[in-house]
């Protein structure tokens, strides 16, 4: 009886289609996580501009759209939040009606999602002085993508 070594064709084929399904599973998932893993670094530093507002109102008692007076010389509007070696939101300060600048008793802020991150369905994030959280998604405008 003859002994056979290695894999036949169907083998091969076998393997290669189970390797394709899990792939069509697995990529889409990652990419999924990835985008809300961006979204958190997103939201972190809106919530870190929103402190550093706070803590100019305090002092000045009066909110500012100046990036130098917020992060050091140098720093302006829109930043650009880090994430995966790109950058992947552009953050910035907007009145309450949506122009910039914005000075005075209130603020809003907003990430804007761009490069890697410009395709996702959740869209802008908006954050103001109330602490009222919200997105640019019309499908869900609540702010649970975030």
């Amino acid at each position: 009886m003859n002994k056979q070594q290695g894999f036949t064709l169907i083998d091969l084929l076998i393997a290669l289609a189970i390797i394709g399904i899990l792939a069509a599973i697995a990529i889409p998932s990652y990419e999924k996580q990835s985008m809300s893993a961006r979204r958190t670094d997103a939201k972190t530093a809106l919530l870190d501009l929103a402190s550093r507002e706070e803590r100019y109102f305090a002092t000045n008692n009066v909110y500012t759209n100046d990036a130098s007076q917020l992060y050091g010389t140098g720093a302006t509007f829109p930043l650009q939040v880090p994430g995966s070696g790109t950058n992947d939101y552009s953050v910035s300060v907007l009145t309450p009606a949506g122009a910039v600048p914005a000075t005075g008793a209130t603020f809003s802020l907003q990430a804007v999602p761009i490069n890697n991150q410009a395709s996702d369905a959740c869209g802008t994030y908006l954050l103001d002085n109330t602490g009222a959280q919200t997105n640019s998604n019309t499908h869900n405008p609540s702010s649970s993508c975030w």
